[in-house]
This record gives C-alpha cells, structure tokens and sequence, in this order.
C-alpha cells in the first residue's frame, strides 16, 4: 500500500500537505487526536446499535498529526441465493477544522484499495441520510431495498441507509432485499 498520495482532491495538493497511511492500531486516542472531545463524531450513539470493530485502519496525517480515519472489514452478505463477503466500511472521520477539503476521500480511496487489493468486489457502508450526497460523489450507490443486519438480540431492520461501490469495473451489485450476516459496521 503506497504510503503518500499524489492527487489533487477538490483543488488541495495532497500530496505536499497529506500522506495516508495504513495505520498499525486505531483506538478511542487516535479518535480523539482526530476530533478532540466529541463523544460521538458519527452521529449515531443515539441508534443504540451494537457495531463491528474495524480491522484495518487507514489514516491522513498532516505534519505528524493524525487528522482523518477510515477503516473496513470483512463481513459476508447474503441476496436471495447469493452469499458473499463485502469490505464493510466505517469509522470515517476527518478532523474539524479540515472538513470540505475532499480529506475523506483520501483515507475511504485507500482503505477500498486495501480492500479490492484482499480481492474483495464490493464496499459496503452505512451513513447518516445527510451524508449520502458526500458519498454519492466518491462514487457509492444507495441501495434501493433495506438491510436486515444482526444485533446482540435479534435481527433488525437497519435504521441508516446503506450504499454500495463496486471495487472492480465489471462487478454488479445483486438485486434484492439485503441481510448483513454480521454485527453493522
């Protein structure tokens, strides 16, 4: 995995000012690096959904501060008849001061490249509807039908919408209801 980036991401030189890294551990510390003392940088504590750890993290660091997060895991799916395992993305986060830049395209490009690179054809996330559009022009498609994904107790109806990027030009998101096989991500 490349270490630093040479794009040029809504105007910022990226490559003078950033590098993105796969990170070797990522916890409630490198979290508060990245957004100080907000409790809860997603906005969806209040789900009161149980979520999956992430196993591969990737940061973007300024100078030597850790200023935006993403990370995925692997995590099967099943639609109709189809099973299949998907890198489930989550824990994206850009420090505040830095939001609007085109930052969280950087760690969300790296940690899918990471993921097509495990030989993955899919990404899968979930967000809060205000960030659909942000998402939509990295490339994400909104899945049409809801999820059912698993929780402690039960299985539920996913509150969140989920969306989907193929990670190989030719790879087709099935049709159908979706059921995430696995704590949300």
């Amino acid at each position: 995995m490349p270490s630093n980036t040479d794009d040029r991401v809504h105007g910022v030189d990226c490559s003078a000012a950033f590098r993105v890294t796969r990170l070797e551990r990522y916890g409630a510390a490198e979290l508060r690096t990245i957004v100080g003392d907000d409790a809860d940088p997603s906005g969806v504590s209040g789900l009161g959904l149980t979520w999956r750890p992430k196993e591969h993290h990737f940061g973007l660091q300024q100078e030597d501060r850790l200023v935006a997060h993403a990370g995925w895991v692997t995590v099967p799916v099943s639609i109709g008849d189809s099973r299949f395992p998907v890198a489930g993305l989550g824990g994206v986060v850009v420090s505040p001061k830095l939001r609007g830049q085109g930052l969280a395209q950087l760690v969300v490009e790296a940690a899918m490249a990471h993921a097509r690179h495990d030989g993955l054809r899919f990404g899968l996330l979930f967000c809060l509807p205000d960030r659909v559009p942000l998402y939509r022009r990295l490339g994400w498609n909104p899945l049409v039908h809801k999820i059912s994904i698993e929780q402690p107790e039960e299985i539920i109806t996913m509150p969140l919408p989920g969306m989907w990027k193929s990670l190989y030009n030719d790879a087709r998101w099935p049709q159908g209801p979706v059921r995430l096989l696995s704590l949300p991500m």
